[in-house]
């Protein structure tokens, strides 16, 4: 029976060192048992897909290289494990800042420096000339940026960190990547480039133009950047739009996780908007198994500078621009009861109005994603939720 992976307890402590590439170091802490502990188990079926056609594909020469940002984040820990289990070299970068808990940063990147294929580098991406040093050493073929400033409703109260982060932080990204000329160069946005869209499912042919927070504005501002730069250079781009991603190991603060939280505690859950609202819940694992075969699905400049129909391919740029997400509106209320199910709890529920800059629903048209790699996320949330509040018990012992 396979495991989920492995994990830190949260109970006991010992504190140790983990040494990496480029002398530094982070400190994270072990289980007071001394050793690592085995998630918890369950069974998952096979996913099959299709490759990319061979026109498309990166050669696997060899090892790849593949130099990802936020490796200590959610979705990029789980892209590395992918990646390090498919033989994979994988270099992360990560500032490890306290938006959240750093202790669950640093047990992930812990797990993942099990692995003698990788190695990390903390350091913010505002800081250009560390990571112009990380990414002359590595030589990356692939780059996969992820690392972010996130939240759509902290960048009401904060709104220069994304500005820094978002925009800064990924302009630096491109830079490396131009001047290293690697053979691809994915970068990850957000459904809430689509703001005030009312057309569903969004597609990526849609204008999106009325972006409602600051954050979903600077995730458009790096698409256009990322237009730019792969016209200029001839820079094989490809950026994603992630929709309300979940999971084991996810965000303390992604509703999913408050709601677990909340119940388990027999604290109130506030539900915005009354309830009357609808995401897209998209599994982590298969979410990254979206971005793991977009790594092979390289956009090439149409030479006509003709698109197929429903393909956002850029006419003038090696660009292209792909949802991923599971291509189910599911209603909020039903998404906390399969909580409530799964916990055997109900909910203490605190109804409350929209929050500013929160749209109603998202909703992925994931047709390009399939079209690109035969493969579309599939996971239901009731199947999901049960994996996410597994490993919320067995991680925090609750």
């Amino acid at each position: 029976m396979p495991d989920f992976g492995t994990y830190f307890p949260r109970t006991g402590r010992l504190t140790g060192e983990v040494f990496v590439d480029y002398g530094i170091h982070t400190r994270f802490n072990l289980p007071s048992h001394g050793r690592l502990s085995l998630g918890w188990s369950f069974a998952r079926r096979k996913i099959g897909y299709r490759r990319a056609p061979a026109a498309c594909r990166i050669a696997r020469k060899s090892m790849t290289r593949v130099l990802i940002t936020g490796t200590a984040g959610f979705i990029g820990f789980h892209l590395a494990r992918l990646l390090l289990a498919e033989g994979f070299r994988v270099h992360g970068y990560d500032g490890m800042t306290d938006y959240y808990d750093v202790r669950l940063k640093q047990r992930r990147h812990a797990i993942l420096l099990q692995n003698g294929n990788f190695s990390a580098t903390e350091g913010m991406l505002e800081d250009r000339a560390l990571f112009d040093r990380v990414a002359d050493e590595f030589r990356p073929e692939v780059i996969i940026h992820l690392a972010a400033q996130a939240g759509v409703r902290y960048s009401l109260e904060n709104p220069r960190a994304y500005i820094d982060a978002n925009v800064t932080g990924t302009f630096n990204v491109m830079e490396a990547a131009r001047r290293l000329e690697v053979r691809h160069l994915l970068m990850a946005s957000t459904s809430s480039v689509y703001g005030a869209n009312e057309e569903m499912p969004f597609r990526e042919t849609d204008k999106a133009d009325t972006q409602l927070t600051i954050y979903a504005a600077t995730k458009k501002a790096t698409e256009s950047m990322g237009h730019v730069y792969a016209h200029l250079w001839n820079l094989p781009t490809t950026m994603f739009r992630f929709f309300t991603v979940y999971g084991p190991w996810g965000r303390p603060d992604m509703a999913p996780y408050k709601f677990v939280d909340a119940i388990v505690e027999g604290r109130p859950v506030d539900i915005y908007n009354h309830g009357d609202m609808y995401r897209d819940f998209t599994y982590v694992d298969d979410l990254v198994r979206g971005v793991r075969l977009l790594i092979d699905a390289v956009p090439v400049r149409p030479a006509d500078g003709v698109v197929p129909e429903g393909d956002s391919l850029s006419p003038v740029a090696p660009w292209r621009v792909v949802n991923i997400g599971n291509s189910d509106k599911v209603r909020l209320l039903d998404f906390v009861d399969a909580i409530e199910d799964c916990i055997g709890r109900p909910a203490i529920r605190n109804y409350m109005e929209m929050q500013k800059g929160d749209v109603q629903a998202t909703w992925a048209d994931a047709t390009l994603l399939q079209r690109l790699t035969g493969y579309r996320p599939q996971t239901g949330f009731r199947d999901g939720i049960a994996q996410f509040v597994g490993w919320f018990r067995d991680y925090y012992g609750k």
